[in-house]
């Protein structure tokens, strides 16, 4: 007794249900990226919430107040985040967060008040243009893309399914890198006009640039430009004054 075909011995599926087939790992990818986006969300705001208290200091306090009222806000709450690595970030909920090996710099006297805030501004520019929240979608979109690279190029004889993976993961990656280096710009831009509006003015912007290699121990040149996830702090530096240069023209 031979088993039963639903379409005969040697027929070939419906075409819908031959596209349906040939979607079904893009979709699974797309899933899957959602599914890891939402847990590490929620991973993170976990974390976020049982390791971070509220900036209290009051000088930060106070020019973020200057900022607030620069955007018509009450105030802007940021929180120190309690990790040792220098760095400031936007959860996806909108939360600022300092980290407080960043705020022991400015403790420290190695960082200003006014260099600090230039980082609050920054994320802050992350969370008014949406990047945090545009990540999801990224992250899904990229899982979907490398999915359908990877099945391209097992068929192409050269690449095979060895080596076709990590083409998919290299040209994926200088996409995402390319993408998060344009957020970092338009951040800097949104934090420079933030700074001038509230009267801090953007040469914290720069000042802190020039020291970030040293206080973070970064080697500069370690990696080319467009492999970089970050804009060299150089060229930061240079695009804050050319907006600083044309809104003062």
């Amino acid at each position: 007794m031979t088993p039963h075909s639903t379409y005969g011995d040697n027929a070939a599926p419906p075409p819908h249900i031959e596209a349906m087939l040939k979607f079904t790992p893009i979709f699974l990818a797309l899933a899957y990226g959602y599914i890891l986006y939402r847990f590490s969300a929620w991973r993170t705001a976990k974390e976020l919430d049982a390791k971070s208290t509220e900036l209290a200091d009051p000088k930060l306090r106070a020019l973020t107040q200057k900022m607030a009222a620069a955007l018509d806000l009450e105030r802007i709450k940021v929180n120190i985040y309690e990790v040792d690595p220098i760095n400031g970030l936007a959860a996806p909920d909108g939360r600022i967060f300092i980290t407080r090996g960043f705020f022991n710099r400015y403790r420290a006297g190695e960082v200003t008040a006014e260099e600090l805030s230039s980082v609050i501004a920054h994320e802050l520019g992350h969370v008014a243009l949406g990047h945090s929240r545009r990540r999801m979608i990224d992250f899904s979109g990229q899982n979907a893309v490398r999915a359908g690279l990877i099945m391209v190029f097992r068929f192409i004889p050269i690449i095979g399914p060895f080596i076709g993976p990590m083409i998919a993961n290299l040209l994926v990656g200088l996409v995402a890198a390319r993408l998060s280096r344009n957020d970092e710009y338009e951040a800097d831009a949104y934090a420079s006009a933030l700074l001038t509006k509230s009267g801090i003015g953007t040469d914290p912007q720069i000042t802190l640039f020039e020291k970030l290699g040293k206080l973070t121990g970064a080697q500069g040149g370690s990696a080319p430009a467009w492999m970089m996830s970050h804009p060299k702090a150089e060229d930061r530096i240079a695009a804050i004054t050319a907006n600083a240069e044309k809104w003062q023209s």
